[in-house]
């Protein structure tokens, strides 16, 4: 690591990790518990089928057959630690905290808001800055509330008269509070996973409307809610500063120069990476994204990674992907960058520490070719529910037992993590 790292990151310069709501709270009833309570079995039995071809499989797989794995439960009772998980992100040398607002828990049924949600919300918020950890809330994470999934979510367009609601409130109850806002995260993962595709022999998300028109749809739709979002938070604290997180890959060729590959390579970069922020362009004060991914393709669409090194999930890692990332960005919009999320499923802890340590130099030598990046938060704090993989995946800085109280064990990557940023800041 060069020596000359505390000078490169502003001292301002925004360390944290993230959580989402539905992940670790627990305890939550929305369109994701009621598809998880009946698809469970369907994603155990197909486990095999679906995920034996990953390193892991051998340790994991009577887990992954196990339909427990997938219900959330009570999930990691951070609805009910927060302030335990919150002293030890402190501890860790963290100066902010990204976290989800769980809209069902706002508003259980239409038209109705839970007042005690309302309070947990702004406790959570006033402990968070009691602690000095900057709040940056993300008013959705993938999940809804019942009824609005009833009403056929975000496909179509007069629903998103409900999201303004739920935005405005949230505006109105801790806007004054916060400085960060962001307003979606993964909109091209949800749409995609929920609507377009499938994952091998089994449904991936609900609603698991694989179709391409309902997909256009929502996908457009959410930009149209951001955008709305963002005028309604501005009118009411024009101070807030207010981003996404969108799902940015580092796309290559697989063969430089291949005039097939390249033509790929800058077809799916668009798709993927450009086009939602195209359209929200006027609407962020910093584009916020998560890195996870350096992929690279051939011929049509091919996608065809290098084979090692790959974390417990089989995803090919290069965590100094982001550079290139982040130059692109920048280039591209010119406005401060957050990455909103980034980590790596690692149950036995012996690639973190790289990773953490291949992305600090990467941000580092964004920062000193004149790339504004504003912050970092490390997905996640917590093991958490990863969705439709349900418990197996370790992401966590913070190995929680979940069969023996909920027991937080900081990994020994967290702790080396937590001493870097205590030098650099």
């Amino acid at each position: 690591m060069p020596e000359d790292t505390k000078k490169t990151f502003p001292k301002d310069f925004l360390w944290g990790a993230s959580t989402s709501a539905h992940q670790v709270e627990g305890g939550n009833h929305n369109d994701w518990t009621v598809w998880e309570r009946a698809y469970a079995a369907e994603l155990a039995k197909s486990a095999a089928s679906r995920l034996s071809h990953i390193p892991l499989w051998p340790e994991i797989k009577t887990r992954a057959q196990d339909p427990d794995n997938y219900i959330s439960g009570r999930g990691v009772e951070h609805y009910k630690r927060f302030e335990e998980d919150f002293d030890i992100a402190k501890n860790l040398n963290f100066n902010a905290f990204r976290f989800g607002i769980e809209w069902s828990r706002i508003e259980p049924e239409e038209g109705q808001w839970d007042q005690e949600a309302l309070d947990h919300y702004r406790r959570y918020i006033e402990q968070l800055k009691k602690r000095g950890l900057e709040p940056v809330v993300n008013l959705w994470h993938y999940s809804l509330p019942v009824w609005f999934a009833k009403k056929g979510g975000f496909k179509h367009r007069k629903n998103l008269r409900y999201f303004d609601r739920y935005v405005g409130l949230i505006a109105k109850e801790y806007g004054h509070l916060l400085t960060h806002v962001i307003t979606i995260n993964e909109p091209n993962v949800y749409a995609t996973f929920g609507y377009l595709t499938r994952e091998r022999l089994t449904v991936q998300w609900p609603p698991q409307e694989k179709n391409a028109v309902s997909f256009g749809r929502v996908y457009w739709n959410l930009t149209q809610a951001h955008r709305r979002a963002y005028k309604i938070l501005k009118a009411a604290h024009p101070k807030l500063q207010v981003g996404i997180a969108d799902q940015l890959a580092n796309i290559q060729a697989k063969r430089p120069h291949n005039q097939l590959d390249e033509l790929t390579t800058k077809s799916m970069r668009y798709f993927w990476n450009w086009w939602f922020l195209q359209r929200i362009r006027k609407e962020q004060d910093f584009v916020g994204f998560n890195y996870y991914f350096t992929d690279y393709y051939t011929k049509l669409g091919q996608l065809q990674n290098p084979k090692l090194p790959l974390n417990d999930l089989g995803w090919y890692m290069e965590p100094e992907g982001l550079y290139p990332l982040l130059l692109r960005v920048w280039a591209r919009y010119k406005r401060p960058i957050i990455v909103a999320e980034n980590g790596v499923a690692d149950a036995h802890d012996q690639y973190r520490r790289w990773w953490i340590e291949e992305t600090i130099v990467a941000m580092e030598r964004a920062i000193s070719e004149g790339v504004d990046v504003r912050g970092y938060f490390h997905w996640s704090l917590l093991d958490n529910f990863e969705w439709a993989y349900g418990w197996w995946p370790k992401f966590g800085l913070v190995a929680v037992d979940r069969e023996n109280g909920m027991k937080r064990t900081v990994r020994a990557s967290a702790k080396w993590f937590g001493e870097k940023i205590g030098k650099i800041s």
